[in-house]
């Protein structure tokens, strides 16, 4: 059977729109590697020092990337995150007379989107989305090299607290997920639920990548409206809405412990998140490429959403309490729940067992 999306093109267009960068021929990058293993292992342990939250996966990877290596790692990613969908659009394309010509559509839009995407991200922790038979490439912690660099160079920021500081947000993500023996399996299992029950219509498909490279191209944000929910039935809508509480708990989290963690080491903080709050369009990590491409983007402000959340949890019940939201799915906040903290503790302090 073939796929609805021609994944090679969709590779070779991504990397033609990413460009390069020409700070990736600086002499500078050769710094990258070397500071981001050294930085990346820091970052580990000021987070577990912070949240309590320690690996059971082993030491972080670092690996400098271009954005070419970063488009084949999400390319991967991205071919076994849409195979729910793509497995139901390709039989359904595969009758089609126009099959291929859909299927280049398809990986066109893709790469376009994908390319755009490598432009904008500076690091990103691998949720283990790859496939199974590739060990080397699972549980990686990136680093978009060039971008990085082009960063450093135009807002004059200090390299190594620069480098920390991003180092700390992806490692809080992976402590999250590999530190939390049931986060991964919860999170996978929501968006593939999701996925899974879609009954796209390949037209709507190729029409909905239509109009996001359209928005894109008329300079606006083209994931505001998301590809899944142009498809959603409310089930999906609702599935959506457990995974954007989720992502604003886990982007707030992550922020909050980055200021945390870093106080001590890293005086231009504030004006690092400063900005990068202006850049908020911008990508950052597998959490939130996917919150863009399933249509979460124009509804959640999830960062300022999820920190307000933890800033009033810690301010009436003090920092332990938040605790409790890892102890299982049935203990995280719902949407409801994060835009009213009170509901949340709450249920939370009714239910819960004394926590450690």
């Amino acid at each position: 059977m073939s796929e609805a999306v021609s994944w090679d093109l969709a590779e070779r267009v991504a990397v033609r729109v990413a460009g390069r960068e020409p700070l990736a021929e600086s002499y500078h990058y050769a710094s990258l590697q070397p500071d981001f293993e050294e930085l990346t292992a820091q970052a580990e342990e000021l987070v577990a020092s912070a949240t309590g939250l320690r690996s059971l996966s082993g030491p972080a990877r670092a690996r400098v990337t271009d954005r070419p290596g970063w488009v084949r790692a999400n390319v991967a990613s991205f071919r076994r995150l849409l195979r729910p969908i793509t497995d139901k659009l390709g039989p359904k394309l595969a009758s089609s007379p126009v099959a291929p010509a859909s299927r280049a559509v398809a990986g066109l839009q893709m790469g376009t989107l994908l390319g755009w995407m490598s432009t904008r991200v500076l690091g990103q922790y691998d949720l283990l989305l790859v496939e199974d038979d590739r060990p080397e490439d699972q549980d990686i912690v990136y680093y978009v090299g060039p971008n990085v660099l082009g960063l450093e160079k135009r807002f004059a920021f200090p390299p190594r607290e620069f480098r920390l500081w991003l180092a700390l947000h992806e490692v809080t993500h992976r402590a999250q997920f590999t530190g939390i023996p049931w986060m991964r399996g919860y999170f996978v299992s929501l968006v593939e639920q999701g996925l899974g029950t879609l009954e796209p219509d390949p037209r709507q498909f190729l029409e909905a990548l239509k109009r996001l490279v359209d928005e894109l191209l008329a300079g606006r944000n083209p994931l505001a409206e998301g590809l899944v929910g142009v498809v959603a039935s409310e089930d999906q809508r609702r599935i959506m809405e457990r995974i954007q509480s989720l992502m604003s708990l886990l982007e707030g989290h992550g922020d909050v412990t980055m200021d945390r963690a870093g106080a001590a080491r890293i005086p231009s903080a504030g004006r690092f998140s400063r900005v990068l709050r202006e850049r908020r369009h911008s990508v950052r990590g597998p959490a939130r490429l996917l919150q863009q491409l399933i249509g979460l983007e124009a509804k959640l402000r999830q960062y300022e959403e999820g920190e307000r959340f933890i800033e009033a949890v810690e301010r009436s019940q003090g920092r332990g309490f938040l605790d409790r939201a890892w102890q299982g799915p049935e203990w995280l906040p719902s949407l409801a729940e994060i835009r009213q903290p009170a509901l949340w503790v709450d249920r939370v302090g009714e239910a819960a067992s004394p926590v450690p």
